[in-house]
């Protein structure tokens, strides 16, 4: 099992660097995916994942395809989304409209605050085979998108967010 490390790792507090496009591919590289994927999945309540929150200071986080299930439910069938693999992300324009939102993070656990976030996100990525892609998104998956971009910068929404409460889970 991957480890998700926690805020007092001095991981989490660099800023990540880029992936090189010649080490999309590779065997190391898919491991890493392979770990941040896995991860991700032994977390029943989580929805990304940046490479910093598994030890590894690269430009990538993982959204999880239960977030697409959430927000684009098929009422015929339950469909599967994979998970989505952003590489080298660059949010390219955040809406001047913002909300406050309850956010949490799998390496600040259990705390819980508000958190001030633009209800819109558009962002530039690579995929895992290195295709470069855009997409634009609102609420939790902008969200989503802003959380992991800051995980990336070296912060965490604890540096920012207010009425923080720790709510671990009821045993």
């Amino acid at each position: 099992m991957v480890t998700i490390v926690q805020k007092d790792n001095p991981v989490l507090r660099e800023i990540a660097k880029p992936v090189d496009p010649n080490f999309i591919g590779t065997s190391e590289f898919k491991k890493i995916i392979r770990d941040m994927k896995s991860a991700l999945r032994g977390q029943e309540d989580g929805v990304a994942i940046a490479a910093p929150q598994i030890g590894v200071s690269l430009r990538i986080f993982v959204v999880s395809g239960k977030v697409l299930e959430m927000l684009y439910p098929d009422k015929t069938e339950k469909k599967k989304y994979p998970d989505s693999v952003f590489v080298n992300p660059e949010i390219v324009k955040l809406s001047k409209e913002r909300d406050v939102m309850e956010e949490g993070c799998l390496s600040v656990r259990y705390l819980y605050g508000k958190i001030e976030r633009a209800k819109k996100a558009r962002v530039k990525a690579l995929d895992e085979k290195g295709k470069e892609f855009e997409i634009g998104a609102s609420g939790l998956l902008a969200q989503i998108f802003q959380h992991e971009t800051d995980h990336l910068d070296g912060r965490l929404f604890i540096d920012s967010a207010t009425d923080i409460k720790d709510l671990p889970p009821e045993k």
